[in-house]
């Protein structure tokens, strides 16, 4: 049976959302690292605002997928975008930003590609609990597996990575857990990595529990 598929266009993001399983459904993230946190480098391969992306086929095993693209503005630019950019020195206007978010009964992997940054720059990325605004606190705190229980990425999605010589990253987490209904609703990319930074950009995603 064929995945049903919604493709929307909603200020400068794409978003594409399906039925997948873990073998022929959605793609496969690179990266390395330990279980909880893994990132790699290179030109991004995702797709940006106004462009159809894969949709995850029949699923076999009950899982979904979800992939959101968004090109970064400032907050408060003639056209509106769910990518605001707060700090256009590292996160440049026209920028773009993809997250995609894979689970099944086992699994659960949110990954980002990104290119247009500044070449050859560590970045931290979180996800975040509210979404995004003009003021950068809007977002909230990160979202938390157990709430107000430790900051680290075994119990928090850390999406940490490092550019290329294009200005190009990614990176990818993995748990077993998932989102509770509502309680993931952007991320926010900071200018360094670990548990906190400066906000410089947020993107408002879609997240599904």
């Amino acid at each position: 049976m064929g995945a049903a598929a919604l493709l929307m266009l909603t200020g400068g993001a794409t978003i594409a959302h399906g039925a997948a399983d873990g073998t022929d459904g959605a793609p496969a993230l690179d990266g390395g690292g330990h279980a909880a946190h893994s990132t790699g480098t290179g030109a991004s391969t995702g797709t940006g605002a106004g462009e159809a992306g894969p949709v995850g086929g029949a699923s076999r095993s009950g899982g979904f997928y979800m992939r959101a693209d968004g090109v970064f503005s400032p907050p408060g630019s003639f056209v509106p975008s769910d990518a605001l950019t707060y700090d256009t020195a590292l996160v440049p206007a026209a920028a773009r930003i993809e997250i995609t978010q894979y689970a099944d009964r086992t699994s659960h992997r949110v990954g980002t590609r990104l290119r247009g940054l500044v070449p050859n720059r560590a970045y931290g990325m979180h996800v975040h609990t509210s979404p995004c605004a003009a003021d950068p606190a809007s977002a909230g705190p990160h979202y938390q597996h157990r709430a107000s229980a430790t900051a680290d990425p075994v119990n928090e999605v850390w999406l940490d990575f490092r550019t290329d010589r294009n200005g190009n990253g990614e990176a990818e987490a993995r748990h077993e857990w998932g989102f509770r209904d509502g309680g993931a609703r952007s991320v926010i990319v900071h200018d360094a990595q670990g548990g906190a930074g400066k906000r410089v950009a947020c993107f408002t995603v879609p997240f599904s529990s």
